[in-house]
Protein backbone atom coordinates (compact mmCIF):
# COMPACT_ATOMS: atom_id res chain seq x y z
CA UNK A 1 0.00 0.00 0.00
CA UNK A 2 1.39 3.61 -0.96
CA UNK A 3 2.21 5.34 1.83
CA UNK A 4 5.15 7.63 0.67
CA UNK A 5 5.67 11.31 1.58
CA UNK A 6 6.42 11.91 -2.17
CA UNK A 7 3.55 9.74 -3.28
CA UNK A 8 1.15 12.72 -5.09
CA UNK A 9 -2.54 12.62 -4.10
CA UNK A 10 -3.80 11.51 -6.89
CA UNK A 11 -0.85 8.81 -7.48
CA UNK A 12 -2.14 7.72 -4.24
CA UNK A 13 -5.86 7.45 -4.82
CA UNK A 14 -5.29 5.38 -7.53
CA UNK A 15 -3.01 2.89 -5.71
CA UNK A 16 -5.54 2.60 -3.11
CA UNK A 17 -8.30 1.60 -5.24
CA UNK A 18 -5.71 -1.16 -7.16
CA UNK A 19 -4.95 -2.31 -4.17
CA UNK A 20 -8.67 -3.15 -3.72
CA UNK A 21 -8.30 -5.62 -6.62
CA UNK A 22 -8.93 -3.14 -9.84
CA UNK A 23 -7.14 -3.87 -12.68
CA UNK A 24 -8.50 -1.85 -15.15
CA UNK A 25 -9.81 1.80 -15.37
CA UNK A 26 -12.43 2.59 -17.60
CA UNK A 27 -13.73 6.24 -18.29
CA UNK A 28 -13.26 9.19 -21.12
CA UNK A 29 -10.66 11.54 -20.75
CA UNK A 30 -11.31 15.24 -20.17
CA UNK A 31 -9.26 17.88 -19.27
CA UNK A 32 -9.62 18.64 -15.47
CA UNK A 33 -9.34 14.80 -15.05
CA UNK A 34 -6.00 14.71 -17.00
CA UNK A 35 -4.21 14.24 -13.88
CA UNK A 36 -6.31 10.76 -13.03
CA UNK A 37 -6.07 9.17 -16.42
CA UNK A 38 -1.83 10.37 -16.02
CA UNK A 39 -2.05 8.34 -12.73
CA UNK A 40 -3.19 5.50 -14.37
CA UNK A 41 -1.17 5.61 -17.24
CA UNK A 42 1.66 4.88 -14.96
CA UNK A 43 0.70 2.94 -12.31
CA UNK A 44 1.90 -0.61 -13.32
CA UNK A 45 -1.69 -2.13 -11.43
CA UNK A 46 -4.23 -0.45 -13.11
CA UNK A 47 -4.51 -0.33 -17.19
CA UNK A 48 -6.94 2.99 -18.81
CA UNK A 49 -9.92 1.20 -20.89
CA UNK A 50 -10.66 4.19 -22.76
CA UNK A 51 -14.66 3.91 -23.68
CA UNK A 52 -16.61 5.68 -26.52
CA UNK A 53 -18.84 7.68 -23.58
CA UNK A 54 -19.44 7.84 -20.25
CA UNK A 55 -22.65 6.20 -19.94
CA UNK A 56 -21.02 3.06 -21.49
CA UNK A 57 -18.04 3.71 -19.43
CA UNK A 58 -19.98 3.81 -16.16
CA UNK A 59 -21.46 0.19 -18.09
CA UNK A 60 -18.50 -1.65 -18.04
CA UNK A 61 -17.17 -0.72 -14.88
CA UNK A 62 -20.80 -2.24 -13.25
CA UNK A 63 -19.73 -5.62 -15.21
CA UNK A 64 -16.41 -5.51 -14.48
CA UNK A 65 -17.23 -4.86 -10.80
CA UNK A 66 -19.93 -7.68 -10.85
CA UNK A 67 -16.93 -9.94 -11.80
CA UNK A 68 -14.49 -8.95 -9.99
CA UNK A 69 -15.54 -7.18 -6.76
CA UNK A 70 -14.69 -3.68 -7.49
CA UNK A 71 -14.73 -1.27 -10.37
CA UNK A 72 -12.73 2.16 -11.35
CA UNK A 73 -14.43 4.94 -13.15
CA UNK A 74 -13.01 7.68 -13.80
CA UNK A 75 -15.11 10.57 -15.48
CA UNK A 76 -14.43 15.14 -15.91
CA UNK A 77 -16.09 17.31 -13.95
CA UNK A 78 -19.61 17.88 -14.78
CA UNK A 79 -20.71 16.72 -18.07
CA UNK A 80 -18.41 13.62 -17.75
CA UNK A 81 -19.70 12.72 -14.14
CA UNK A 82 -23.17 13.30 -15.04
CA UNK A 83 -23.43 11.35 -18.64
CA UNK A 84 -22.04 8.43 -16.44
CA UNK A 85 -24.70 8.54 -13.42
CA UNK A 86 -27.81 6.76 -14.92
CA UNK A 87 -24.93 3.79 -14.79
CA UNK A 88 -23.56 4.64 -11.74
CA UNK A 89 -26.99 4.80 -9.82
CA UNK A 90 -27.95 1.67 -11.89
CA UNK A 91 -24.74 -0.09 -9.45
CA UNK A 92 -25.91 1.44 -6.35
CA UNK A 93 -29.69 0.00 -7.02
CA UNK A 94 -28.24 -3.79 -7.62
CA UNK A 95 -25.28 -3.21 -5.43
CA UNK A 96 -22.10 -2.90 -7.45
CA UNK A 97 -19.29 -1.42 -6.22
CA UNK A 98 -17.80 1.30 -8.50
CA UNK A 99 -15.07 4.03 -7.55
CA UNK A 100 -15.93 6.64 -9.34
CA UNK A 101 -13.23 9.44 -9.48
CA UNK A 102 -13.89 12.62 -10.37
CA UNK A 103 -11.30 15.53 -11.92
CA UNK A 104 -12.95 18.48 -11.11
CA UNK A 105 -11.75 22.39 -11.48
CA UNK A 106 -8.98 23.43 -9.47
CA UNK A 107 -8.94 24.78 -6.13
CA UNK A 108 -7.86 27.95 -6.96
CA UNK A 109 -10.09 29.29 -9.53
CA UNK A 110 -12.73 28.05 -7.49
CA UNK A 111 -11.96 30.06 -4.94
CA UNK A 112 -11.48 33.13 -7.58
CA UNK A 113 -14.69 31.94 -8.55
CA UNK A 114 -13.69 31.72 -12.23
CA UNK A 115 -16.11 31.12 -15.10
CA UNK A 116 -15.13 28.32 -16.26
CA UNK A 117 -16.20 25.61 -19.16
CA UNK A 118 -18.46 22.79 -18.02
CA UNK A 119 -20.10 25.15 -15.68
CA UNK A 120 -23.33 27.36 -15.56
CA UNK A 121 -21.53 30.34 -15.22
CA UNK A 122 -22.03 31.17 -11.93
CA UNK A 123 -18.74 30.72 -10.44
CA UNK A 124 -20.37 27.68 -7.88
CA UNK A 125 -18.43 24.79 -8.30
CA UNK A 126 -20.00 21.98 -5.76
CA UNK A 127 -23.76 22.16 -6.99
CA UNK A 128 -22.79 18.83 -9.20
CA UNK A 129 -21.23 16.91 -6.33
CA UNK A 130 -24.73 16.98 -4.71
CA UNK A 131 -25.73 15.68 -7.52
CA UNK A 132 -23.38 12.40 -8.25
CA UNK A 133 -23.24 12.19 -4.39
CA UNK A 134 -26.86 10.34 -4.83
CA UNK A 135 -25.86 8.09 -7.30
CA UNK A 136 -22.92 6.56 -4.79
CA UNK A 137 -23.29 5.21 -0.59
CA UNK A 138 -20.24 7.53 0.15
CA UNK A 139 -18.20 10.41 -1.19
CA UNK A 140 -15.85 12.66 -0.73
CA UNK A 141 -13.92 15.67 -1.94
CA UNK A 142 -10.29 15.18 -1.33
CA UNK A 143 -7.24 17.27 -0.40
CA UNK A 144 -3.83 16.78 0.16
CA UNK A 145 -4.66 16.90 4.08
CA UNK A 146 -7.52 14.28 4.22
CA UNK A 147 -6.36 12.29 1.34
CA UNK A 148 -5.12 8.88 3.23
CA UNK A 149 -8.13 9.52 6.12
CA UNK A 150 -11.26 9.83 3.20
CA UNK A 151 -9.82 7.15 1.32
CA UNK A 152 -10.45 4.68 4.53
CA UNK A 153 -13.40 5.84 5.06
CA UNK A 154 -15.41 5.60 2.02
CA UNK A 155 -13.38 2.37 0.87
CA UNK A 156 -14.72 0.85 3.97
CA UNK A 157 -18.32 2.17 3.64
CA UNK A 158 -18.29 0.97 -0.34
CA UNK A 159 -17.37 -2.39 1.01
CA UNK A 160 -19.86 -2.32 3.59
CA UNK A 161 -22.71 -1.57 1.23
CA UNK A 162 -21.30 -2.88 -1.37
CA UNK A 163 -21.96 0.09 -3.55
CA UNK A 164 -20.17 3.28 -5.57
CA UNK A 165 -18.42 5.67 -4.03
CA UNK A 166 -17.77 8.77 -5.51
CA UNK A 167 -14.11 10.36 -5.41
CA UNK A 168 -14.04 14.32 -6.23
CA UNK A 169 -10.18 15.88 -6.56
CA UNK A 170 -9.33 19.55 -7.74
CA UNK A 171 -7.06 19.17 -10.48
CA UNK A 172 -4.45 21.46 -8.81
CA UNK A 173 -5.21 19.08 -5.20
CA UNK A 174 -4.63 15.79 -7.52
CA UNK A 175 -0.91 16.80 -8.26
CA UNK A 176 0.32 18.22 -5.16
CA UNK A 177 1.94 15.54 -2.36
CA UNK A 178 -0.17 13.73 -0.11
CA UNK A 179 0.01 14.62 3.52
CA UNK A 180 1.32 11.78 5.62
CA UNK A 181 -1.84 10.20 7.99
CA UNK A 182 -1.34 7.47 10.28
CA UNK A 183 -4.04 4.94 8.45
CA UNK A 184 -4.78 1.40 8.28
CA UNK A 185 -7.94 0.01 6.21
CA UNK A 186 -10.89 -0.97 8.78
CA UNK A 187 -11.44 -4.67 8.69
CA UNK A 188 -15.22 -4.82 8.66
CA UNK A 189 -16.96 -7.59 10.98
CA UNK A 190 -19.77 -8.09 13.32
CA UNK A 191 -20.84 -6.84 16.60
CA UNK A 192 -20.05 -10.24 18.55
CA UNK A 193 -23.37 -9.60 20.65
CA UNK A 194 -25.42 -8.87 18.09
CA UNK A 195 -24.32 -11.90 16.15
CA UNK A 196 -24.89 -14.37 18.92
CA UNK A 197 -28.81 -12.70 19.52
CA UNK A 198 -29.51 -13.01 15.86
CA UNK A 199 -27.47 -16.24 15.41
CA UNK A 200 -29.89 -17.54 18.58
CA UNK A 201 -33.04 -16.03 17.03
CA UNK A 202 -32.57 -17.48 13.57
CA UNK A 203 -32.00 -20.79 15.74
CA UNK A 204 -35.18 -20.86 17.26
CA UNK A 205 -36.98 -20.25 14.41
CA UNK A 206 -35.43 -23.17 12.30
CA UNK A 207 -36.12 -25.22 14.77
CA UNK A 208 -39.87 -24.51 15.30
CA UNK A 209 -40.19 -24.39 11.57
CA UNK A 210 -42.11 -28.03 9.72
CA UNK A 211 -40.94 -26.67 6.23
CA UNK A 212 -38.36 -24.21 4.92
CA UNK A 213 -37.16 -22.52 1.97
CA UNK A 214 -34.26 -20.72 1.20
CA UNK A 215 -34.02 -17.39 -1.56
CA UNK A 216 -30.64 -16.65 -1.98
CA UNK A 217 -29.98 -13.29 -3.59
CA UNK A 218 -28.19 -11.71 -6.13
CA UNK A 219 -25.94 -9.55 -3.43
CA UNK A 220 -24.08 -13.23 -2.91
CA UNK A 221 -22.43 -12.97 -6.12
CA UNK A 222 -21.51 -8.99 -5.86
CA UNK A 223 -19.77 -10.12 -2.48
CA UNK A 224 -18.53 -13.41 -3.68
CA UNK A 225 -20.29 -15.60 -1.21
CA UNK A 226 -22.34 -17.87 -3.48
CA UNK A 227 -20.13 -21.10 -1.63
CA UNK A 228 -20.58 -19.90 1.73
CA UNK A 229 -24.52 -19.46 0.90
CA UNK A 230 -24.47 -23.31 -0.75
CA UNK A 231 -22.65 -24.87 2.59
CA UNK A 232 -25.23 -23.32 5.00
CA UNK A 233 -28.18 -23.86 2.43
CA UNK A 234 -26.96 -27.52 2.27
CA UNK A 235 -26.69 -27.71 5.81
CA UNK A 236 -30.78 -27.15 6.85
CA UNK A 237 -30.98 -29.71 4.15
CA UNK A 238 -33.82 -27.13 2.50
CA UNK A 239 -34.53 -26.45 -0.69
CA UNK A 240 -33.54 -23.21 -2.36
CA UNK A 241 -35.42 -21.24 -5.51
CA UNK A 242 -34.11 -18.23 -6.91
CA UNK A 243 -35.73 -15.20 -8.89
CA UNK A 244 -34.47 -14.16 -12.49
CA UNK A 245 -31.75 -11.77 -10.53
CA UNK A 246 -30.43 -14.79 -8.90
CA UNK A 247 -30.30 -17.15 -12.25
CA UNK A 248 -27.66 -19.83 -11.93
CA UNK A 249 -26.16 -18.40 -8.56
CA UNK A 250 -26.19 -21.42 -6.87
CA UNK A 251 -26.07 -24.45 -9.90
CA UNK A 252 -29.26 -25.85 -10.71
CA UNK A 253 -28.01 -29.26 -10.68
CA UNK A 254 -27.99 -29.34 -7.47
CA UNK A 255 -30.22 -31.76 -5.80
CA UNK A 256 -32.02 -28.66 -3.42
CA UNK A 257 -32.67 -26.71 -6.08
CA UNK A 258 -36.64 -26.14 -6.40
CA UNK A 259 -36.62 -23.66 -9.27
CA UNK A 260 -36.85 -20.64 -10.90
CA UNK A 261 -39.71 -18.55 -8.78
CA UNK A 262 -41.67 -16.18 -10.77
CA UNK A 263 -45.22 -15.90 -9.40
CA UNK A 264 -47.58 -17.52 -11.21
CA UNK A 265 -45.32 -18.22 -14.09
CA UNK A 266 -43.40 -20.38 -11.66
CA UNK A 267 -43.76 -24.37 -12.16
CA UNK A 268 -46.50 -25.70 -10.01
CA UNK A 269 -43.63 -27.57 -7.60
CA UNK A 270 -42.01 -24.38 -6.84
CA UNK A 271 -44.65 -22.31 -6.37
CA UNK A 272 -45.65 -24.83 -3.88
CA UNK A 273 -42.31 -25.15 -2.44
CA UNK A 274 -41.66 -21.04 -1.94
CA UNK A 275 -45.58 -20.29 -0.96
CA UNK A 276 -46.40 -22.86 1.22
CA UNK A 277 -43.22 -22.91 3.28
CA UNK A 278 -43.51 -21.86 7.16
CA UNK A 279 -40.32 -20.48 7.05
CA UNK A 280 -38.87 -17.87 3.92
CA UNK A 281 -35.03 -17.59 4.24
CA UNK A 282 -34.15 -14.50 2.41
CA UNK A 283 -30.41 -14.75 2.37
CA UNK A 284 -28.58 -11.46 1.04
CA UNK A 285 -31.44 -9.52 0.29
CA UNK A 286 -33.87 -10.70 -2.50
CA UNK A 287 -35.92 -8.18 -4.62
CA UNK A 288 -39.35 -9.03 -4.89
CA UNK A 289 -39.97 -6.11 -7.54
CA UNK A 290 -42.34 -5.89 -10.63
CA UNK A 291 -40.48 -8.02 -13.02
CA UNK A 292 -39.34 -10.80 -10.96
CA UNK A 293 -42.15 -11.54 -9.82
CA UNK A 294 -44.53 -11.47 -12.48
CA UNK A 295 -46.32 -7.99 -12.03
CA UNK A 296 -46.81 -8.86 -8.51
CA UNK A 297 -48.71 -12.22 -8.70
CA UNK A 298 -46.48 -13.49 -5.82
CA UNK A 299 -48.70 -15.37 -2.71
CA UNK A 300 -45.51 -14.37 0.38
CA UNK A 301 -46.20 -13.71 4.04
CA UNK A 302 -43.44 -11.46 5.47
CA UNK A 303 -44.07 -12.41 8.87
CA UNK A 304 -42.63 -15.82 7.59
CA UNK A 305 -39.75 -14.17 6.47
CA UNK A 306 -36.21 -14.23 7.73
CA UNK A 307 -34.14 -11.76 6.45
CA UNK A 308 -29.95 -11.96 6.62
CA UNK A 309 -28.71 -8.50 4.58
CA UNK A 310 -25.39 -7.82 4.10
CA UNK A 311 -25.25 -5.94 7.41
CA UNK A 312 -28.22 -6.54 9.59
CA UNK A 313 -30.74 -9.86 10.38
CA UNK A 314 -34.22 -9.06 11.08
CA UNK A 315 -36.45 -11.76 12.45
CA UNK A 316 -39.87 -10.51 12.56
CA UNK A 317 -40.12 -7.04 14.96
CA UNK A 318 -36.75 -8.26 16.02
CA UNK A 319 -33.33 -6.24 14.14
CA UNK A 320 -30.15 -7.05 15.15
CA UNK A 321 -27.78 -4.87 13.53
CA UNK A 322 -23.82 -4.23 13.10
CA UNK A 323 -24.20 -8.16 11.36
CA UNK A 324 -22.29 -9.05 8.72
CA UNK A 325 -23.86 -12.02 6.32
CA UNK A 326 -20.92 -13.85 6.30
CA UNK A 327 -20.75 -14.25 9.49
CA UNK A 328 -24.31 -15.77 10.13
CA UNK A 329 -23.43 -18.26 6.79
CA UNK A 330 -20.44 -19.60 8.63
CA UNK A 331 -23.21 -20.52 11.73
CA UNK A 332 -26.32 -21.54 9.52
CA UNK A 333 -23.71 -23.57 8.00
CA UNK A 334 -23.13 -25.60 11.79
CA UNK A 335 -26.88 -25.99 11.75
CA UNK A 336 -29.47 -28.55 11.05
CA UNK A 337 -33.13 -28.75 10.57
CA UNK A 338 -35.79 -30.72 11.71
CA UNK A 339 -37.27 -30.43 8.41
CA UNK A 340 -37.35 -33.47 5.66
CA UNK A 341 -34.64 -33.01 3.61
CA UNK A 342 -35.29 -31.74 0.14
CA UNK A 343 -34.66 -33.18 -2.81
CA UNK A 344 -35.33 -31.85 -6.29
CA UNK A 345 -37.27 -33.80 -9.16
CA UNK A 346 -35.14 -32.83 -12.37
CA UNK A 347 -36.98 -30.69 -15.09
CA UNK A 348 -34.92 -30.88 -18.15
CA UNK A 349 -35.59 -28.36 -21.37
CA UNK A 350 -37.72 -28.41 -23.93
CA UNK A 351 -36.59 -30.22 -26.82
CA UNK A 352 -35.27 -28.53 -29.79
CA UNK A 353 -37.44 -28.44 -32.29
CA UNK A 354 -37.74 -27.32 -35.93
CA UNK A 355 -36.79 -28.20 -39.23
CA UNK A 356 -33.68 -26.25 -40.84
CA UNK A 357 -35.67 -24.34 -43.24
CA UNK A 358 -38.09 -22.95 -40.55
CA UNK A 359 -37.92 -19.18 -39.33
CA UNK A 360 -36.75 -18.71 -36.12
CA UNK A 361 -39.31 -18.35 -33.31
CA UNK A 362 -38.82 -17.66 -29.51
CA UNK A 363 -40.03 -20.98 -28.78
CA UNK A 364 -37.04 -22.85 -31.06
CA UNK A 365 -34.68 -19.94 -30.01
CA UNK A 366 -33.97 -20.10 -26.22
CA UNK A 367 -33.92 -23.50 -26.07
CA UNK A 368 -31.38 -23.41 -28.66
CA UNK A 369 -29.25 -20.56 -26.78
CA UNK A 370 -29.42 -23.03 -23.71
CA UNK A 371 -27.74 -25.55 -25.47
CA UNK A 372 -25.17 -23.39 -26.86
CA UNK A 373 -24.28 -22.05 -23.42
CA UNK A 374 -21.54 -23.94 -21.69
CA UNK A 375 -20.05 -24.65 -17.90
CA UNK A 376 -17.60 -21.45 -17.46
CA UNK A 377 -19.34 -18.91 -19.82
CA UNK A 378 -20.50 -15.76 -18.72
CA UNK A 379 -23.72 -15.18 -19.78
CA UNK A 380 -25.20 -11.13 -19.99
CA UNK A 381 -28.92 -10.82 -20.64
CA UNK A 382 -30.38 -7.52 -21.67
CA UNK A 383 -33.23 -6.07 -20.33
CA UNK A 384 -35.82 -6.61 -22.69
CA UNK A 385 -37.55 -10.32 -23.88
CA UNK A 386 -34.13 -12.26 -23.73
CA UNK A 387 -34.19 -11.81 -19.58
CA UNK A 388 -37.60 -13.25 -19.92
CA UNK A 389 -36.18 -15.38 -22.61
CA UNK A 390 -33.87 -17.61 -21.36
CA UNK A 391 -34.00 -17.29 -17.07
CA UNK A 392 -37.22 -20.35 -17.27
CA UNK A 393 -34.45 -22.52 -18.76
CA UNK A 394 -32.51 -24.61 -16.84
CA UNK A 395 -28.27 -23.81 -17.99
CA UNK A 396 -25.14 -25.66 -16.97
CA UNK A 397 -23.48 -25.92 -13.64
CA UNK A 398 -20.66 -23.08 -13.43
CA UNK A 399 -22.50 -20.91 -15.65
CA UNK A 400 -22.16 -17.06 -14.47
CA UNK A 401 -25.76 -14.97 -15.34
CA UNK A 402 -25.83 -11.43 -15.13
CA UNK A 403 -29.07 -9.15 -15.77
CA UNK A 404 -29.66 -6.12 -14.68
CA UNK A 405 -33.70 -6.88 -13.65
CA UNK A 406 -34.45 -4.20 -11.02
CA UNK A 407 -32.93 -0.75 -12.67
CA UNK A 408 -33.67 -1.78 -16.19
CA UNK A 409 -31.89 0.51 -17.97
CA UNK A 410 -31.58 -0.45 -21.55
CA UNK A 411 -28.08 -0.72 -22.99
CA UNK A 412 -26.57 -1.66 -19.79
CA UNK A 413 -25.67 -5.06 -21.37
CA UNK A 414 -23.58 -3.96 -24.42
CA UNK A 415 -21.45 -2.05 -21.99
CA UNK A 416 -21.53 -4.46 -19.10
CA UNK A 417 -19.92 -7.44 -21.32
CA UNK A 418 -17.35 -5.80 -21.85
CA UNK A 419 -16.17 -4.92 -18.36
CA UNK A 420 -16.94 -8.25 -17.50
CA UNK A 421 -15.14 -9.86 -20.55
CA UNK A 422 -11.50 -8.04 -19.15
CA UNK A 423 -12.57 -8.94 -15.33
CA UNK A 424 -13.21 -12.23 -16.53
CA UNK A 425 -11.18 -13.42 -19.25
CA UNK A 426 -10.65 -17.10 -18.15
CA UNK A 427 -14.49 -17.35 -19.11
CA UNK A 428 -16.24 -16.54 -22.63
CA UNK A 429 -18.67 -13.89 -22.58
CA UNK A 430 -22.15 -14.05 -24.26
CA UNK A 431 -24.18 -11.35 -24.62
CA UNK A 432 -27.41 -12.02 -25.85
CA UNK A 433 -29.45 -8.51 -26.41
CA UNK A 434 -32.09 -7.41 -28.65
CA UNK A 435 -31.78 -4.76 -31.34
CA UNK A 436 -33.60 -1.80 -29.19
CA UNK A 437 -31.45 -1.87 -26.15
CA UNK A 438 -28.14 -2.80 -28.40
CA UNK A 439 -28.54 0.71 -30.27
CA UNK A 440 -28.03 2.62 -27.17
CA UNK A 441 -24.65 1.84 -26.90
CA UNK A 442 -23.64 -0.68 -29.68
CA UNK A 443 -20.36 2.19 -30.46
CA UNK A 444 -18.86 -0.09 -27.16
CA UNK A 445 -18.17 -2.50 -29.70
CA UNK A 446 -15.00 -1.17 -31.38
CA UNK A 447 -13.51 -0.70 -28.03
CA UNK A 448 -14.21 -4.71 -27.56
CA UNK A 449 -12.21 -5.25 -30.70
CA UNK A 450 -9.37 -2.71 -29.58
CA UNK A 451 -8.80 -4.15 -25.76
CA UNK A 452 -9.50 -8.09 -27.10
CA UNK A 453 -12.60 -8.68 -24.94
CA UNK A 454 -13.86 -11.29 -27.76
CA UNK A 455 -17.31 -11.52 -26.74
CA UNK A 456 -19.96 -13.91 -28.78
CA UNK A 457 -22.99 -11.30 -29.61
CA UNK A 458 -26.26 -12.65 -29.96
CA UNK A 459 -28.30 -9.83 -31.53
CA UNK A 460 -32.15 -9.89 -32.05
CA UNK A 461 -33.88 -7.93 -34.53
CA UNK A 462 -37.65 -7.84 -34.15
CA UNK A 463 -37.81 -4.69 -36.21
CA UNK A 464 -38.48 -2.46 -32.96
CA UNK A 465 -38.45 -2.23 -29.24
CA UNK A 466 -39.83 -5.59 -28.56
CA UNK A 467 -40.26 -5.29 -24.29
CA UNK A 468 -42.28 -2.28 -25.20
CA UNK A 469 -44.50 -3.30 -27.91
CA UNK A 470 -44.98 -5.96 -25.43
CA UNK A 471 -45.92 -3.44 -22.06
CA UNK A 472 -48.69 -1.26 -23.27
CA UNK A 473 -51.95 -2.06 -25.06
CA UNK A 474 -51.10 -0.47 -28.60
CA UNK A 475 -48.01 -2.18 -29.77
CA UNK A 476 -47.87 0.01 -33.03
CA UNK A 477 -47.21 3.44 -31.78
CA UNK A 478 -44.57 5.52 -33.69
CA UNK A 479 -41.91 5.54 -31.15
CA UNK A 480 -41.45 2.00 -30.75
CA UNK A 481 -40.00 1.89 -34.44
CA UNK A 482 -36.24 2.07 -34.95
CA UNK A 483 -33.75 3.27 -37.28
CA UNK A 484 -32.95 -0.29 -39.36
CA UNK A 485 -29.38 -0.88 -39.50
CA UNK A 486 -27.32 -3.35 -40.63
CA UNK A 487 -25.93 -5.09 -37.37
CA UNK A 488 -23.90 -8.27 -38.89
CA UNK A 489 -21.84 -5.47 -40.69
CA UNK A 490 -21.46 -3.33 -37.38
CA UNK A 491 -18.41 -4.89 -36.10
CA UNK A 492 -16.31 -4.69 -38.93
CA UNK A 493 -17.48 -1.17 -39.03
CA UNK A 494 -16.04 -0.41 -35.77
CA UNK A 495 -12.78 -1.45 -36.57
CA UNK A 496 -13.22 -5.43 -35.18
CA UNK A 497 -12.23 -6.94 -38.80
CA UNK A 498 -11.42 -10.34 -37.60
CA UNK A 499 -14.77 -11.13 -35.90
CA UNK A 500 -16.93 -13.98 -37.39
CA UNK A 501 -20.41 -12.11 -38.14
CA UNK A 502 -23.37 -13.28 -39.87
CA UNK A 503 -27.41 -12.49 -40.24
CA UNK A 504 -29.42 -15.52 -39.75
CA UNK A 505 -33.15 -15.71 -40.46
CA UNK A 506 -33.35 -19.75 -40.73
CA UNK A 507 -32.83 -22.45 -37.48
CA UNK A 508 -30.60 -24.28 -39.66
CA UNK A 509 -28.59 -20.71 -40.25
CA UNK A 510 -28.63 -19.85 -36.83
CA UNK A 511 -27.46 -23.42 -35.55
CA UNK A 512 -24.20 -23.36 -38.31
CA UNK A 513 -23.43 -19.90 -37.02
CA UNK A 514 -23.84 -20.90 -33.39
CA UNK A 515 -21.28 -23.64 -34.19
CA UNK A 516 -18.90 -20.69 -36.13
CA UNK A 517 -18.84 -18.59 -32.67
CA UNK A 518 -18.12 -20.93 -30.67
CA UNK A 519 -14.87 -22.00 -33.46
CA UNK A 520 -13.84 -18.38 -33.68
CA UNK A 521 -10.67 -17.43 -32.26
CA UNK A 522 -11.69 -13.57 -31.82
CA UNK A 523 -15.07 -11.97 -31.21
CA UNK A 524 -18.58 -12.82 -32.90
CA UNK A 525 -21.67 -11.39 -33.57
CA UNK A 526 -24.56 -13.34 -34.83
CA UNK A 527 -27.88 -11.04 -36.13
CA UNK A 528 -30.99 -13.48 -35.41
CA UNK A 529 -34.30 -12.51 -37.38
CA UNK A 530 -36.96 -12.87 -35.66
CA UNK A 531 -40.93 -11.80 -35.59
CA UNK A 532 -42.20 -8.75 -34.79
CA UNK A 533 -44.76 -9.81 -32.11
CA UNK A 534 -43.48 -12.97 -31.43
CA UNK A 535 -42.46 -12.83 -27.74
CA UNK A 536 -41.14 -15.31 -25.13
CA UNK A 537 -43.91 -16.98 -22.63
CA UNK A 538 -42.91 -14.39 -19.38
CA UNK A 539 -43.15 -11.76 -21.90
CA UNK A 540 -46.30 -12.16 -23.23
CA UNK A 541 -47.58 -13.11 -19.59
CA UNK A 542 -46.31 -9.43 -18.75
CA UNK A 543 -48.46 -8.01 -21.58
CA UNK A 544 -51.88 -9.54 -19.37
CA UNK A 545 -50.35 -7.77 -16.08
CA UNK A 546 -50.63 -4.21 -17.52
CA UNK A 547 -52.90 -3.14 -14.36
CA UNK A 548 -51.20 -4.77 -12.01
CA UNK A 549 -48.00 -3.20 -13.25
CA UNK A 550 -48.92 0.16 -13.85
CA UNK A 551 -52.06 0.98 -11.85
CA UNK A 552 -55.45 1.46 -12.75
CA UNK A 553 -55.89 4.62 -15.57
CA UNK A 554 -57.48 7.68 -13.86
Amino acid sequence: MMTTKTATVIDYIVQRIADEGVQHCFGVPGDYAFPVGDAVDRNPNIKWIGCSNELNASYAADGYARARGAAMLSTTYAVGELSAINGVMGAKAERSLVFHVVGMPSYQNQRLRKTMHHTLGDGIFDKFIDISAQAACSHAVINPDNCMIEMERVIAEARRNNQPAYIVVPSDYAQAPVTPAEVRPLKLKSNEASLKKAVAAITERIKNAKSIVALPAFTLSRVGLQKEARKAIEALGCPFATTSMEKSIIDESHPQFAGMYSGVLSAEETRKVVEGAELVLNIGGVSLNDETTMGFSTHLDPARFISIGLNDVRVGDQLFGSVRIADVLAALAKLKSGAPRYKQTPQGNPSINGKPSDKITMDALYPRYAAFIRSGDNVVLESGSSSFGLPPLTLPDDVRVHIQMLWGSIGWATGASFGIALADPKRKTILITGEGSHQLTANEIGNMGRFGANPIILCLNNDGYMVERALEPNPDWSYNDLAKWRYADVPHALGCTDWFTTRVETLGELDAALKAARESKSGAYIEVIGGRMDMPKGLAFAHTRLKELYGEAV
